[in-house]
């Protein structure tokens, strides 16, 4: 019976997870008193600050915790495991410049330039 000896050389690796690449990403984090009532009234605070940064712009993802509701859909279905919510990777990787937080992560949005 030969005894079982893991490989000291090349050891079995686990991918460890990692925060979200923002570099090249505008952070903007709010704390409006009084908080936004709702969504609606959180993406009119966003979206003033994406006009005044980006000018014409385009919303690519959000997530808003009081519903637990994100967009893209579905997007963290598939981040289950990951450190990093499907929004925000969605957001990055579909060229975000912005990513504006309101209420400490109660809503954020990802937004990138329209170049015309």
């Amino acid at each position: 019976m030969t005894d079982f000896k893991p490989d000291k050389i090349n050891p079995p690796t686990c991918s460890i997870p990692r925060e979200p690449d923002y570099s090249g990403v505008d952070i903007v984090e709010l704390s409006p008193k009084p908080s936004p009532a709702d969504y609606l009234a959180a993406m009119k605070l966003a979206n003033a600050v994406a006009d005044e940064r980006l000018g014409e712009h385009m919303l690519l993802s959000w997530y808003d915790r009081d519903r637990d509701f994100e967009s893209p859909r579905h997007a963290s279905e598939c981040h289950a495991n990951s450190a990093v919510p499907g929004y925000v990777d969605y957001g990055l990787y579909h060229g975000a410049r912005l990513k504006v937080d309101i209420g400490n992560g109660r809503f954020i949005f990802f937004y990138m330039p329209v170049d015309m």
